[in-house]
């Protein structure tokens, strides 16, 4: 029995039971699984470790291109692909990739979704009175960590201490106090 068991460059465990193992690879679902195995006429309860190697060979290229086993259309992720116009299941590493460049296409397109993406608003139609403002405030900073951070960066915090060899200016009294009140 193997221990792991390593497709699509994701690490399934070998105990665990086929149908729920594969479902570890991004883009693969329960429904997905469950054509696949069905179609390569695999048993949903068998050990993955367990299989031979031919088996697991199969479910690879399945799992790659589940097309070639006439499993239907409306399973895939992406149907009607912008680029190539045809049907197809994306997984793994692929399906990040894929939107960034979605996203960007929606940007350099200027259209109405490129520039809600762009200016970081809601795309789908969401209300924008409240939440997105979460996140913008600051906070409270603490004068320790706002001490340490001013350390981190170099700058010198506001209360800082003077250096011992540093002379005091003379203070004038004909000034005005604060406030431009007289006295």
């Amino acid at each position: 029995m193997k221990r792991i068991v390593r497709i699509r460059k994701v690490d399934l465990p070998g105990e665990r039971k086929v149908g729920t193992a594969i479902c570890k690879i991004k883009g693969v679902n329960f429904m997905m699984s469950n054509a696949i195995l069905n179609a390569l006429n695999i048993n949903k309860e068998a050990i993955i470790g367990e299989l031979p190697d031919k088996i697991i060979d199969k479910l690879k290229k399945a799992i790659n291109d589940p097309s070639s086993l006439n499993i239907p259309q409306w399973l895939f992720n992406r149907l009607a692909d912008v680029t190539t116009g045809s049907d197809r299941h994306l997984t793994g590493t692929d399906i990040p990739l894929t939107v960034r460049e979605d996203v960007k296409r929606l940007k350099d397109t200027q259209s109405l979704k490129g520039y809600r993406h762009a200016a970081g608003l809601k795309v789908r139609g969401q209300r924008t009175k409240a939440h997105p403002r979460q996140g913008l405030a600051v906070g409270v900073v603490t004068k320790k960590k706002a001490a340490k951070m001013m350390k981190k960066d170099g700058v010198k915090p506001i209360g800082a201490k003077k250096k011992e060899g540093a002379k005091k200016k003379p203070v004038d009294a004909k000034k005005k106090p604060a406030g431009g009140k007289k006295e």
